[in-house]
């Protein structure tokens, strides 16, 4: 199932994984023009490099499916709460975004088209078909433009309130070799807007995963994070309903 605001993959089960990806597309619809450089839209500012492909992988399985932003979060960040400016961000690690600076009728207009729609459907997919787990997947830079501090972390696991699924994953993650930031590179307690909106308000279990770019930037990279997700969500997924 595809809309502007999203695309489905796979068919949601009941009580399986759901991967949400909020910001898994760098598409700028033709009559947008943010005024930035293009070469901009390949990264992170852009766009989650690598969670779109790896929610496709998942979704291949049976009993998982992916929900996935299908426009640039510079167009509009699903994972931020309405109210908020930043959800037609004018700037972005150092970068200003001038066709962002919307009156109020252009502000409402972006959210109309897009972030509404997008998270209505989540929210009815969810309801259509409960999962087990939702896991949110993103990705992060290996350090900001406007920092000189680097991220060691090959993953960070993010949450805010509801703690069970990371407890579990992160000892899961750290099995496999892995530098896994808690609460890194930035808190859940801070920034988990979407999980916030169709998680925590309902008490359903989620997994927040961040994963470093430079590791899912090719097709391979994808390929290992997409097995070793489907592995643990599995896991942690289980665990909680036992």
């Amino acid at each position: 199932m595809e809309h502007e605001a999203f695309r489905i993959l796979g068919t949601p089960r009941f009580g399986g994984i759901l991967v949400v990806s909020d910001h898994a597309s760098n598409r700028v619809p033709a009559d947008i023009d943010l005024g930035i450089a293009p070469e901009l839209l390949d990264q992170h500012v852009a766009i989650d490099i690598g969670v779109g492909a790896i929610g496709a992988i998942m979704a291949q399985r049976p009993g998982i499916a992916a929900f996935q932003g299908a426009v640039s979060r510079l167009v509009c960040d699903f994972n931020r709460d309405e109210h908020l400016p930043t959800v037609v961000p004018v700037a972005s690690d150092g970068h200003a975004i001038p066709g962002n600076a919307l009156d109020h009728a252009g502000h409402e207009a972006r959210l109309a088209r897009f972030f509404r729609p997008y998270h209505q459907a989540l929210a009815a997919t969810i309801e259509a078909a409960p999962p087990a787990l939702i896991l949110s997947l993103h990705s992060f830079t290996p350090r900001l433009a406007t920092s000189a501090e680097p991220r060691p972390w090959h993953v960070g696991v993010l949450y805010n309130a509801d703690e069970r699924a990371a407890r579990l994953a992160i000892p899961l993650l750290e099995a496999e070799g892995l530098i896994v930031g808690d609460q890194q590179p930035y808190s859940g307690k801070l920034l988990n807007a979407t999980m916030n909106r169709h998680a925590e308000a309902d008490g359903r279990p989620y997994l927040g995963i961040e994963i470093r770019q430079d590791l899912i930037g090719d097709l391979a990279g994808q390929q290992e994070w997409a097995e070793r997700l489907v592995r643990i969500a599995n896991t942690v997924a289980i665990a909680i309903e036992g």
